[in-house]
C-alpha cells in the first residue's frame, strides 16, 4: 500500500538528498484534499516541512489519491496537471522543480 500524504510529508526531511536540491530556493504549499496542508521550504540543499499553509512560491492542490499516485511514481505530475487532477497556483517555474523532491 502506498504511504499516506501525512506519512510522505512527515518523512520528507529525512529522505531528501541535499545534492538534489542544492542551489534550489523555493517554498511550496501542498493542499491535499482530505489529508491536510503542508508547507515545504527548500533552501540550497536543506528541506523543512511544517504542517499548515502560508506564503509560498507555488501552491499545489490535489486529492490524496492523486497525490499518492504522483508520489509513488504511478502517475506523472505533468499528466496529472494536464488532466486537471493536480492544480498549481503561483510560480510555475518553481513548481516544475518539484520533481527533485519526489
Amino acid at each position: 500500500m502506498s504511504q499516506s500524504a501525512r506519512e510522505f510529508f512527515e518523512g520528507l526531511e529525512g529522505r531528501m538528498d541535499p545534492t538534489k536540491t542544492a542551489g534550489m530556493t523555493s517554498s511550496y504549499v501542498f493542499e491535499i484534499e482530505g489529508a491536510g496542508t503542508w508547507k515545504v521550504d527548500v533552501d540550497d540543499g536543506s528541506v523543512s516541512v511544517t504542517e499548515g499553509g502560508g506564503e509560498a512560491d507555488a501552491t499545489i492542490a490535489a486529492s490524496e489519491e492523486t497525490f499518492q499516485q504522483v508520489a509513488s511514481g504511478d502517475l506523472n505530475a505533468t499528466t496529472a496537471y494536464m488532466t486537471g487532477k493536480l492544480k498549481v497556483r503561483g510560480d510555475m517555474g518553481a513548481a516544475m522543480k518539484l520533481s527533485r523532491l519526489f
